[in-house]
């Protein structure tokens, strides 16, 4: 099957490998040809935009950094769905608000397009590794036709509902381990200021009550002071963002996620946006006067 697939950075470019991998033709666009070298060099062919890669091929995956690209992506000039023919199917991976898929969608359907959201979970170690969950909302045949496709990119591949229904459930994932990002960095700088090692306290908690997932990178990131992203900061504060603006709409009060999205937005202010979304942690430090780092043997 020939595949398009439009952005290939950090996450984009594991996932693209992988459909070519699994026997795929892909047509890769990107602003940055430099972005899919390697890609085209195990055979991938490069479009010129958007819209010549809806014309190549019958189905288009998207993994863009922010709602308003993938909008432009596919409904500006030159975008897939100025190429798509009737019956073509987008998904897109991306993280993207239900109003904007929504909008997207009224035009793709128009056209005999369906446009079904698809964000995945699981950071740049599951793009790479094929283990992303995948939540999907939008037309329940075209799920099911390129479920085993989108198997190829994540092992946790799952129909959430109607259009919109994976967006809701990705921006709600995301919120729970974002905030639990600020609300780690609170504890361990705690912990670690009365007296604990890190490590000691990442096994005691990884034993008990308090083990979440989220901590999980901490040994080779915060330990560390390694804060290479990854999932960048940047886009953490689009996430949280869009978690308190769909709060807004629905007149949902979030206490504790307005503070949490005010800590990504100071990140951000600190120039920290493309580190890994864990720099965020720094500011904990910096208040708690205490640095949560590994210590050298002996």
């Amino acid at each position: 099957m020939r595949i398009g697939f439009i952005g290939v950075g950090f996450m984009g470019r594991h996932m693209a490998r992988n459909l070519l991998n699994g026997g795929h033709e892909l047509t890769l666009f990107d602003i940055r040809k430099g972005s899919a070298e390697e890609l085209l060099a195990m055979g991938a062919q490069w479009a010129d935009s958007p819209r010549a890669v809806a014309e190549a091929c019958g189905v288009v995956f998207t993994s863009l950094p922010r709602p308003q690209d993938v909008e432009e992506v596919a409904t500006g000039e030159g975008g897939i769905l100025s190429g798509a023919a009737p019956g073509s199917v987008v998904f897109d991976l991306s993280t993207t608000d239900p109003e904007t898929i929504s909008r997207i969608a009224a035009q793709a359907e128009a056209r005999g397009v369906s446009v079904l959201d698809a964000p995945v979970s699981g950071g740049t170690v599951g793009a790479e590794d094929g283990t992303l969950c995948i939540m999907v909302g939008g037309d329940r045949e075209a799920y099911d036709r390129y479920e085993s496709t989108l198997a190829l990119i994540g092992n946790q591949v799952m129909y959430c509902g109607p259009l919109g229904s994976g967006a809701i459930c990705k921006i709600t994932n995301n919120f729970i381990g974002l905030s639990l990002g600020v609300l780690l960095a609170e504890a361990f700088t705690l912990g670690v200021k009365a007296g604990a090692p890190p490590e000691t306290l990442f096994d005691a908690i990884s034993r008990s009550t308090g083990s979440t997932r989220s901590m999980q990178g901490m040994p080779n990131g915060l330990f560390a002071g390694n804060f290479e992203p990854g999932f960048q900061l940047d886009l953490a504060a689009k996430d949280v963002g869009l978690a308190t603006e769909m709060a807004r709409r629905l007149h949902v009060p979030l206490e504790l996620g307005n503070i949490v999205q005010q800590r990504y937005i100071e990140g951000q202010n600190r120039g920290w946006g493309r580190l890994a979304a864990g720099a965020v942690a720094q500011l904990q430090e910096e208040r708690a006067g205490v640095q949560v780092r590994s210590q050298p043997d002996g």
